[in-house]
C-alpha cells in the first residue's frame, strides 16, 4: 500500500520503505531517503550498509522487493537504467564505463538513438556549452586512452549532463583525483547545483562530505539512521552514526625507533605492456622501524614499482637491493631477474599485500586455511600438507583481528570486503616479514576496518619491519607515512616529510610539478 504521507514540494526524489534482499542477505530494511532541488547530499555508511544498492535501486540497476518512489512528486517504477534516464536520473560509476579507442565527444553520444552519422561539429559545440556552463576543460576530439583520470570523469559527468540529468548520482568521485583536482570537481558541483542540479555523493572522505554537501544521509546495515544539515555535523558525530558507537579517529605515527636500512632501489627502469616506461630512473631506499608512503595518481607507476620488488615484474634496468644476512653478515643482494621463489629461497623476507585481493592475493574459492597454507606448505617434508598448522593461525587471525566469518573453513568469496582484506594482510604479516609492501590496503572499506589495518602497520613499524603503503587517500598517507615519496609518470618527483610539506604540495608534485625543497622535499 503506497504511503499517503504527502511529497514535499521542494524533493526531487523521495524513496519510502524501501526493501531489496539477495538470497538471505536482506541488504535494505525499510530504508527512507529524500533529495531536494538544489542541493548537494552525502550518502555514507560502512562496507555493507547498502548505500550502494539504495543507489542502484534509483538508477534502475536493481529493482526493490518493496517500497516506493517518487520524482518531482509523481509516483514512478523504475525497472532498468532507461528509465531513470527517462526521468533524468543519471549515475558516474567509480569504474568508468567508456570506449578507449573513441573520443570524448563520441563516448558522450555513444548508444543514443540516431543514425549511422553524427554531426561532429555541432555535437562538439554542445559539449562545449556545457563545458562552459560549469566550469569543466574538455577536448571532445581527445582519444580516452590519451586523458587523466580527471579528463575520464569529466567525460562520464558531461556524458550524463548531455542526456539531460538534473539528478546526478556520483560514487566515489575523488577516489583517484589529487587534492588540486578535487577541489575543482567541488567548484563544478558548486555550480551545478546552483543551476539547480541536484547531486549525491557517495564518499567515504568525511572531510570532502563537510566541505561540500549540504546534508548528509546516514544508513546502518541496511537501515535508515538519520539525515543532518552538514553545517552541525563532525569527523566525529558522522563516524558515530555510521558505525553506532563512538569510534577513536586517531591514526598513531609514533616517531621511528632504531631504523636500518632494509631495501635501496637504484635507477629502476620497468617497461608496460607498449613498450613505453611506467617507471623511469626510480630511486629511493626505505628503512626498518618506518613506514613509507607511496602517492601518485592512479596508473603513475604504483602497480608495477610494488610487483617489481616483489619479483612479479620484469625489470629494465637499474637494480633492487635487499639487505640480507648471508653467514652472520650483512649484505645488499640484487635480485632483479629472480621471481618469488628464487626470493624466498635467498632468505629475503619478504611480504606483498597487492591491490588485487581476490585475483592475486587469495583464492576466492578456498577458504581461510587453504589460503593460508598457499604460504606455507612448501615448508613441510613428505607427500601430505599440514593443515592443523594452518588452521591454528587461522583460528588466531579470526580472533585477534575480529574477523567476521562463520567458521574458517567457509570459502573466501563469501565473507566482506572488509574481512576479505583482513585474512590477507593477517596471512602476510604471519610470515614475520622484514619488508611488508600493501597496495591500497583499505580501498572500499568501512572506518572500522580501515582502522584495524592501521594499526597492524604500525605494530610492524614498532617490531623494526620497514613498510611502503601504497594509498590513494592522501590524508590518510600523510598522517601515517614517516616518509612520502611522490610519483608522477614513472617518476620520483619528490620524497618529502610530511609533518612539514602541505597537502597542496604533495598536489603539484602528483601533478610532475616541482615545490621548494625547504618544505621537505628531497631533491630527486
Amino acid at each position: 500500500m503506497l504511503d499517503t504521507k504527502p511529497i514535499t514540494v521542494d524533493n526531487v526524489v523521495e524513496m519510502r520503505h524501501i526493501c531489496k534482499s539477495f538470497g538471505t542477505v536482506q541488504a535494505l530494511s525499510d530504508v527512507h531517503f529524500a533529495l531536494r532541488r538544489g542541493e548537494i547530499l552525502s550518502l555514507l555508511g560502512e562496507n555493507g550498509s547498502g548505500k550502494t544498492t539504495l543507489m542502484n535501486i534509483l538508477s534502475g540497476i536493481y529493482f526493490p522487493d518493496a517500497g516506493e518512489i517518487y520524482v518531482n512528486g509523481n509516483h514512478v517504477t523504475i525497472r532498468q537504467p532507461k528509465d531513470a534516464f527517462d526521468l533524468k536520473i543519471g549515475m558516474v560509476h567509480q569504474h568508468f564505463k567508456l570506449v578507449d579507442v573513441f573520443s570524448a565527444a563520441e563516448n558522450i553520444v555513444l548508444g543514443l538513438p540516431g543514425g549511422r552519422t553524427i554531426n561532429r561539429r555541432a555535437l562538439a559545440r554542445h559539449v562545449r556549452e556545457i563545458a562552459d556552463q560549469y566550469g569543466f576543460e574538455i577536448d571532445p576530439d581527445k582519444k580516452v586512452y590519451d586523458m587523466s583520470v580527471s579528463e575520464k570523469q569529466t567525460v562520464e559527468i558531461i556524458k550524463t549532463l548531455y542526456r539531460g540529468a538534473d539528478i546526478l548520482i556520483l560514487d566515489e568521485p575523488t577516489a583517484v583525483l589529487t587534492p588540486q583536482e578535487t577541489d575543482k570537481l567541488f567548484d563544478i558541483m558548486r555550480a551545478m547545483k546552483k543551476d539547480n542540479k541536484s547531486i549525491i555523493l557517495i564518499t567515504h572522505k568525511l572531510n570532502e562530505v563537510l566541505a561540500v554537501s549540504d546534508r548528509v544521509t546516514v544508513l546502518r546495515k541496511g537501515e535508515y539512521i538519520d539525515t543532518v544539515l552538514t553545517k552541525d555535523a563532525t569527523i566525529q558525530s558522522l563516524t558515530d552514526m555510521m558505525v553506532g558507537r563512538s569510534v577513536s579517529l586517531e591514526i598513531d605515527c609514533p616517531e621511528p625507533q632504531n631504523i636500518e636500512p632494509i631495501l635501496k632501489v637504484q635507477s629502476l627502469t620497468v617497461l608496460n605492456q607498449d613498450g613505453a616506461k611506467a617507471l623511469d630512473d626510480v630511486t629511493f631506499g626505505v628503512n626498518g622501524g618506518e613506514i613509507l608512503g607511496i602517492a601518485g595518481i592512479s596508473g603513475s607507476g604504483q602497480r608495477e614499482l610494488c610487483e617489481a620488488i616483489a619479483g612479479l615484474y620484469p625489470v629494465t634496468g637499474g637494480s633492487i637491493l635487499y639487505r640480507n644476512v648471508v653467514d652472520g653478515h650483512e649484505v645488499d643482494e640484487n635480485v632483479v631477474g629472480l621471481n618469488p621463489n628464487d626470493i624466498v629461497k635467498k632468505g629475503i623476507a619478504l611480504a606483498f599485500v597487492p591491490e588485487d585481493r581476490l585475483g592475486m592475493g587469495l583464492v576466492p574459492s578456498l577458504n581461510m586455511v587453504d589460503n593460508i597454507m598457499l604460504k606455507h606448505y612448501r615448508k613441510k617434508k613428505g607427500f601430505f600438507v599440514d593443515r592443523k598448522t594452518s588452521r591454528q593461525i587461522a583460528e588466531r587471525l579470526v580472533e585477534e583481528l575480529q574477523i567476521v566469518t562463520p567458521d574458517v573453513f567457509t570459502p573466501i568469496r563469501k565473507l566482506s570486503g572488509g574481512n576479505v582484506q583482513k585474512v590477507l594482510v593477517g596471512r602476510e604479516i604471519d610470515t614475520h616479514p622484514r619488508l611488508l609492501m600493501v597496495a591500497y590496503p583499505v580501498r572500499g572499506l568501512d572506518i572500522n576496518s580501515s582502522y584495524t589495518i592501521y594499526n597492524l602497520l604500525n605494530e610492524q613499524k614498532e617490531k623494526g619491519v620497514a613498510v611502503i603503503f601504497i594509498g590513494e587517500d592522501l590524508d590518510v598517507l600523510m598522517e601515517i607515512s614517516d616518509r612520502l615519496l611522490v610519483l608522477s609518470g614513472g617518476r620520483v618527483t619528490g620524497i618529502v616529510d610530511p609533518r612539514c610539506t602541505s597537502k597542496q604540495d604533495i598536489g603539484l608534485l602528483m601533478l610532475g610539478q616541482s615545490i621548494d625543497n625547504e618544505k621537505g622535499a628531497d631533491a630527486v
